[in-house]
């Protein structure tokens, strides 16, 4: 199964003007950064980024944005990335703010292949602007659709050769999610370890869900 473990400069061939991409990481701990600039570097653009935030501007999927490469986002929070902010301003990207639950939820639903998720967060709030309002048990709830994407790029400490994946402290944030929501999964590993050196109650995502792996000391 090594053929999973792939060179750097193979990451173009999985990239697309116009695609989506879900990134792991909570302003930029756990999101890939050797990955980023193989995007970065690849040039393609109108990307739809998915993740908890845009980190800041030379950090986590920051340079992207900064580049022009991006032209949609879809996240919690862009408040430590003042370029995000200054784009979304001058109505140079579009900005699609989610409570971080929600993105949580929607991603969760891209996963597991469900139709959506009810909550009764942004109730009352623009949040709900244009969404449906179902009424449960007396109760107001929006119903936030399921999110995927073309590519998720994750962060692991640890993997062994077949791909099972460990995370290390705040990395363990959305990383596991986003591998279960998109077509293609390329992580970058900090530490490969042969079959069988990983305990298997310490996976945090399965060999199955990740389809490609580089590594960070390559």
């Amino acid at each position: 199964m090594q053929k999973k473990l792939i060179t750097t400069d193979k990451i173009g061939d999985f990239l697309k003007d116009g695609m989506t991409i879900m990134y792991g990481g909570f302003m930029g701990c756990g999101t890939p950064s050797k990955i980023v600039n193989a995007i970065l570097e690849s040039g393609i653009k109108d990307i739809t980024l998915i993740g908890n935030d845009t980190a800041f501007v030379d950090t986590g999927v920051g340079p992207l944005i900064s580049n022009n490469q991006v032209k949609k986002v879809i996240t919690s929070h862009i408040g430590t990335n003042r370029e995000t902010g200054r784009k979304m301003i001058a109505g140079e990207i579009e900005v699609e703010l989610v409570p971080q639950g929600t993105l949580a939820e929607r991603i969760r639903c891209g996963g597991a292949g469900l139709g959506g998720v009810l909550t009764p967060t942004g109730i009352g709030t623009i949040v709900a602007e244009g969404k449906e309002i179902l009424l449960v048990n007396g109760r107001e709830y929006l119903l936030e659709l399921p999110l995927r994407a073309d590519l998720a790029i994750i962060h692991a400490h640890q993997a062994d050769y077949n791909g099972n994946l460990v995370y290390q402290y705040a990395a363990r944030n959305f990383n596991p999610l986003i591998a279960t929501a998109a077509d293609t999964v390329i992580a970058q590993v900090d530490e490969l370890v042969e079959v069988g050196q990983i305990h298997p109650d310490a996976v945090m995502t399965p060999a199955a869900l990740v389809d490609f792996m580089v590594s960070t000391n390559d």
